[in-house]
């Protein structure tokens, strides 16, 4: 018997990511020596501490049944003086916190949470594409909000369309942003939450890289703006802030009607996280962050350096103030996808061309600072070999 995909699965949009992984594996197969610098997955161990944590947490028999569906209370305690802590905000653990097996999934479930099939949600282009998986899933209409350099890859809602307005009913943000680098500002949440009240728009700000900034400016919270928590929520992942990728484990923050939708849909998918995975969250939540601190200081070291390496082939970049990426131009006569290629196939470099995080990525490629920082000056001294920034 053969057993066709539903017409959904059909109109899932291709991986992207799979399809930049499946050329960097040709071009090693050659027996290339393939500097890496298209990847997202961070490069550090997950600290000692967590680790130790969960290995105390796994020997414990009770933590092999099943989870609470609604996850451990205790995480969420610990999430909720996280946000106190390091924000200054206070969130009701109980109403306002949601246990996530990783952030991902939050941001794919939420649309069938919020929305029903046809109504309209605006996402950043460029942007995260796994966005897009969440559309799909859910069936709802989908309206692009580009952002431009020149507005600092924040969306202008004065661009959007009337129209549009109206039918929104739910719109994705992520800063610091995936790719480009850029950051919010106190202001652009406040123009966030009017413009949202106004227009009876739910708000879902992806976190992720949360913890990353550069140049002494933690990233702002979303949460911190007055009136956030009325119109939306912020997704948190562990991934990035303590290297703990594989573990999957996030959390969502805010709207307590939000929170409950994110808590009844997962009532029906899933029961919750492994506990001793949860055990080890709380311990990264509860620590004194210097593991943070420290991945923070490698990664500004990471991107000065490259900064150095590519001004000084005349390759001029973005200027990133967070997350682990630089969002690089590519040269005249070149599109993002052209370009990555000839890197690839010429240099032995791989970025991830910005077109792969939608139209408004056209003209950049994403470079990640995810590797040891000899390796930028190798990859820029290769790339000048090319005679593209002459």
């Amino acid at each position: 018997m053969k057993f066709e995909e539903s017409n959904v699965l059909q109109q899932l949009p291709k991986q992207f990511f799979a399809g930049l992984v499946k050329k960097v594996n040709a071009k090693v197969a050659t027996g290339a020596d393939v500097i890496n610098l298209g990847q997202g997955n961070p490069d550090q161990p997950t600290p000692d501490f967590i680790v130790r944590s969960m290995q105390e947490q796994t020997a414990i028999p009770a933590n092999h049944k099943y989870s609470q569906f609604r996850g451990d209370p205790e995480l969420k305690r610990a999430a909720a003086n996280f946000y106190q802590r390091e924000y200054g905000v206070t969130l009701d653990p109980d109403k306002e916190i949601a246990i996530l097996g990783g952030s991902k999934i939050g941001l794919v479930e939420l649309p069938f949470a919020l929305m029903n099939p046809g109504d309209t949600m605006l996402l950043p282009d460029p942007g995260y594409p796994d966005y897009l998986s969440g559309v799909s899933l859910a069936q709802v209409k989908l309206e692009l909000v580009t952002l431009r350099e020149q507005d600092d890859f924040l969306p202008d809602y004065r661009t959007i369309k009337p129209e549009v307005v109206d039918a929104a009913k739910l719109m994705y943000l992520n800063y610091p942003n995936n790719p480009s680098g850029a950051v919010a500002t106190p202001e652009f949440y406040q123009q966030t939450v009017n413009f949202a009240k106004t227009n009876h728009i739910g708000v879902v700000q992806d976190f992720a890289y949360g913890a990353i900034g550069f140049d002494g400016r933690k990233p702002v919270s979303f949460l911190q703006t007055p009136g956030a928590k009325e119109v939306g929520i912020e997704m948190n992942t562990f991934s990035k802030s303590y290297n703990m990728a594989g573990w999957r484990i996030g959390f969502a923050a805010g709207n307590a009607d939000m929170i409950e939708a994110i808590n009844l849909i997962q009532d029906h998918l899933f029961v919750s996280v492994f506990p001793a995975i949860q055990k080890a969250a709380i311990t990264a939540l509860n620590s004194d962050q210097q593991s943070v601190h420290e991945l923070v200081a490698l990664y500004e070291k990471r991107r000065n350096q490259f900064f150095k390496a590519a001004r000084a082939i005349g390759w001029e970049p973005y200027p990133s103030g967070g997350s682990f990426y630089a969002w690089m131009p590519v040269p005249e006569g070149y599109t993002s996808e052209s370009f990555a290629d000839l890197l690839l196939d010429q240099a032995a470099v791989a970025v991830a061309p910005g077109n792969g995080f939608g139209k408004g990525g056209e003209g950049f490629v994403r470079v990640g600072l995810l590797i040891d920082e000899p390796r930028f000056t190798e990859a820029c001294q290769r790339i000048a070999k090319l005679h593209l920034f002459d």
